[in-house]
């Protein structure tokens, strides 16, 4: 019977494809790491090429897994938002470099169009700041500064798109499409409408003829090539990182919260039917659409999450394995007055300070390894912290939190998280639901299950609750310290 689902997950420092049972249980996985390209200070690349090489060489080793394409009854895609690939939709060639989301080489652009006055109104309609995390201005730069881009817009064979795009015009031979998740985070389509939008295309400078068309998130996509897996896949799932884990979450209820500690931090609050509207520069954007109605949620997102640990590891020695963290933290009792403010690719939300930098402050002859690594895991509940008060400000109070992603693994930082925050936080057992939220919308899709909700209950594993046990006093000392170090930032 063709039960199973297969799941291509699209990250930023490495690609994999899982294959779950119809329960949720995942039965098999291959992953293989993705290069990261820095040509300068700010900038961050992919290669395009090597997303898909690396992608189908990773279903195909676990597509025989589950018995051959015949016996998979659907593909669900997540990805890594806002990183834009351009190509030739006649070669299907790769025209230049992916530029990913952590990219910060438009500025200039952002800043340009906020002091034209455009910011209020393209939050209005997009739900989103002007800001070079978002897909848009990245077109618009490829556009002004790649000869092959441009060549091939004036061609009329430009295509623009997400890595979920990309990879759907790879494995389907030629379809040019996106989901409206991803969408939703180009700066290019009003919230309200049902595809990209000729205005905001024309603000941005970018050719409506380039972007592909906005369809569900679940049900028949598209099928895979016969030639890739010996036989066609249905496509019935796909959705962004963030989308996808807030599924995976089972957060679909207005008001329920989730966070992914990841190479970043996103933060979604189910909102419903309805187009929320921050007042406190959070996030609005598509949760799902399906059928052709949409749910929305707000969203916070830090740039710099699991990337500090990894720059400890890599640049500093602090550590050899990220997971060394976690026994440094506990083996002391305090970080000793040290408090980083993880701002190596600027500010997120709230803040939204593209210049800003990273700051160590505190530092004594007293500081070592273990002060510096407990210090990186608490600052993950202070850009938290400061997003929780965003969110009440808007009024969307967090009553409880659901995490995930790598770094939600660590027993520690959990703790820190519900003890900083004075919530209960929740993990699931299976804390990769970015692929199983991306399972869940294929399942549904595939009519395994009746409806979105109905694959979230019956795929959800069990969670585990940390409750707040911090003090009053120690929990401000512990805040006063970071808008302290926030300041210098």
């Amino acid at each position: 019977m063709s039960d199973h689902i297969l799941v291509l997950d699209e990250g930023t420092t490495s690609t994999r494809a899982m294959l779950f049972a119809s329960d949720g249980v995942l039965v098999a996985s291959a992953q293989a790491e993705l290069a990261q390209h820095y040509p300068q200070s700010g900038w961050v690349e992919h290669d395009p090429q090597e997303i898909w090489d690396k992608t189908l060489a990773c279903a195909r080793e676990v597509v025989p897994k589950a018995g051959g394409a015949a016996m998979i009854a659907g593909l669900g895609i997540t990805n890594q938002r806002e990183t834009v690939v351009a190509w030739d939709r006649t070669t299907g060639e790769p025209l230049t470099r992916a530029i990913v989301w952590q990219d910060r080489r438009t500025e200039p652009l952002c800043m340009e169009l906020r002091e034209a006055g455009h910011e209020e109104e393209v939050q209005r309609r997009t739900g989103l700041v002007l800001d070079p995390y978002f897909a848009g201005t990245k077109m618009r730069w490829m556009l002004d500064h790649v000869p092959a881009v441009k060549a091939a817009a004036g061609a009329g064979t430009l295509a623009f798109g997400t890595v979920d795009s990309w990879l759907l015009f790879r494995l389907t031979g030629g379809a040019h499409v996106t989901d409206a998740s991803n969408a939703s985070r180009t700066l290019l389509m009003d919230l309200e409408a049902p595809g990209f939008d000729e205005g905001l295309c024309d603000l941005f400078g970018v050719p409506r003829a380039a972007l592909p068309q906005v369809i569900d998130m679940a049900g028949e996509i598209g099928r895979t090539d016969p030639r890739l897996f010996g036989g066609p896949i249905p496509i019935t799932g796909c959705a962004g990182d963030q989308q996808a884990a807030t599924i995976g979450q089972a957060c679909l209820a207005p008001g329920q919260t989730k966070a992914t500690y990841g190479t970043g931090a996103f933060i979604l609050t189910s909102q419903g039917s309805a187009v929320p509207r921050s007042t406190h520069r959070l996030l609005s954007t598509v949760l799902t659409q399906i059928g052709g109605s949409r749910t929305y949620a707000i969203e916070g997102s830090v740039f710099v999450a699991g990337s500090l640990v990894q720059w400890l590891r890599d640049s500093l020695g602090i550590v050899e394995v990220a997971d060394e963290t976690e026994a440094l933290a506990r083996s002391i009792p305090d970080s000793a007055g040290v408090t980083i403010v993880p701002a190596l690719a600027g500010l997120g939300a709230p803040h939204w300070r593209a210049e800003a930098r990273g700051v160590i402050a505190g530092l004594s002859f007293a500081s070592g390894k273990a002060q510096l690594a407990r210090a990186a895991l608490e600052a993950m509940a202070h850009q938290t912290w400061d997003l929780a008060q965003a969110f009440a400000a808007d009024g969307t109070p967090w009553a409880g939190l659901r995490i995930d992603g790598g770094m939600a693994a660590n027993d520690w930082m959990a703790q820190d998280l519900a003890d900083v925050l004075a919530i209960p936080v929740e993990r699931p057992g299976f804390v990769e639901t970015t692929a199983l939220g991306a399972a869940m919308l294929a399942a549904a899709g595939a009519g395994l299950y009746p409806d979105l909700a109905a694959a979230a209950a019956a795929m959800q594993g069990r969670l585990t609750r940390f409750e707040p046990a911090m003090g009053d006093d120690v929990r401000e000392e512990r805040l006063a310290r970071w808008r302290r170090a926030l300041a210098a930032a």
